[in-house]
């Protein structure tokens, strides 16, 4: 990418492009979670450009990609990642094969979210596999995905759209769900899983610091904060 697209990127936030602290943080996180799988073999579904995968294969037996997109495939292609084409809803790969799947940002925007996730589970090792799994709060106070209004799509963190009733939250950004706690239960329900651990993670509010140093880090501190109450 060129400078001009990273900037892009990162002005708008996004984690398929930018590394900075808050997706170091949730690397962290995502090996925490992990635990010894993360030696294992490893499936990124929705692999963006890589970021991840790209950490993620440096202690693994075997880390691959599955990204829909076409540019970001070819672009975790380039940089010798082992991305594979493809859908969420039917996953390339033998059942029971991988130790962890890593679903970040990803079950939102796919078309059968349940489908989705019953295949995450399908490949999963048993027992033992682990899904590691960051999906948008329903209790977020911005929408960070735009929203349509009057037949333009408007970019942009937009406040108080997820707190609307479902229907008109879902007219104005129907390109991805939010989810609550029980929404998630029912997705879940009949699948051969257990949850281990639930959390609520906040944002490192990078783009924030950049413009406003000292609010951003104690935006970011009071936050980080709340997640541990």
């Amino acid at each position: 990418m060129s400078a001009r697209d990273l900037d892009r990127a990162a002005a708008r936030g996004e984690p398929s492009y930018v590394w900075r602290a808050g997706q170091e943080r949730r690397l962290r996180l995502i090996l925490e979670a992990a635990g010894e799988r993360a030696r294992g073999r490893i499936l990124d579904d929705g692999c963006g450009v890589g970021q991840y995968l790209a950490h993620l294969a440096n202690g693994a037996a075997l880390a691959v990609g599955l990204e829909f997109d076409a540019q970001h495939a070819n672009a975790a292609a380039s940089r010798g990642l082992p991305v594979t084409r493809g859908a969420s809803e039917s996953l390339p790969f033998p059942s029971g094969f991988f130790d962890l799947v890593l679903s970040h940002e990803v079950l939102e925007h796919v078309r059968d979210d349940r489908a989705a996730l019953r295949e995450i589970v399908r490949v999963l090792r048993k027992p033992g596999g682990r899904l590691v799994l960051f999906a948008p709060n329903r209790g977020y106070p911005f929408e960070t995905h735009g929203v349509y209004w009057r037949g333009r799509y408007r970019f942009g963190n937009i406040p108080l759209v997820n707190y609307l009733p479902r229907q008109l939250r879902d007219r104005l950004a129907p390109h991805v769900r939010v989810y609550r706690r029980d929404d998630l239960d029912m997705l879940l329900e009949g699948l051969p899983v257990r949850v281990v651990e639930r959390r609520i993670i906040f944002g490192a509010y990078d783009n924030i610091i950049a413009r406003w140093p000292r609010l951003g880090r104690i935006l970011r501190a009071a936050l980080h904060y709340l997640e541990r109450t």
